[in-house]
């Protein structure tokens, strides 16, 4: 049996990398490498599905009245909602055994019957908005199929 020094990192398997021990002081816990590697991909997720919303925002903006951009734009933050909301459901298939939790649907939902009831609101930009994480998921998938892994 190996004895653990308070400072030192020690390798548990699947945690979460905020979490900490209490026992006067702090004791380092290090994710497994798997778990770091998912949550490298979800936060790269997450800036693609930001930056596409914000560019295409930009060019909506351009071309369409600044109404339907910001209809666009509440569709978009939905959408990076959503997508959080998947990843931390994903992250719990790894540490627990259960079925992924269906509240991401109510978020959709809710954001759809929002857009029909409210007159301000028009229902195209906004479910386009929220397929913005649909565009960072290919995004995603096109850049590490056509860049090389570092060796």
């Amino acid at each position: 049996m190996t004895e653990l020094k308070i400072g030192e990192p020690v390798q548990v398997p699947m945690t979460n990398p905020e979490e900490t021990v209490e026992s006067g002081s702090k004791l380092t816990i290090e994710p497994d490498p798997s778990m770091r590697e998912y949550y490298q991909l979800q936060q790269e997720v997450l800036l693609i599905a930001i930056a596409s919303a914000g560019v295409i925002f930009a060019v909506v903006c351009c071309f369409y009245p600044l109404e339907i951009a910001l209809n666009y734009l509440l569709g978009a933050m939905v959408s990076v909602v959503y997508l959080r909301m998947l990843g931390k459901d994903v992250e719990k298939i790894g540490r627990e055994k259960g079925k992924l939790s269906q509240n991401r649907l109510g978020v959709f939902a809710l954001l759809i019957i929002v857009a029909t009831q409210w007159e301000q609101l028009k229902i195209l930009p906004i479910f386009l908005g929220f397929l913005t994480y649909k565009l960072a998921l290919i995004l995603y998938v096109i850049k590490t199929t056509f860049t090389p892994e570092p060796k």
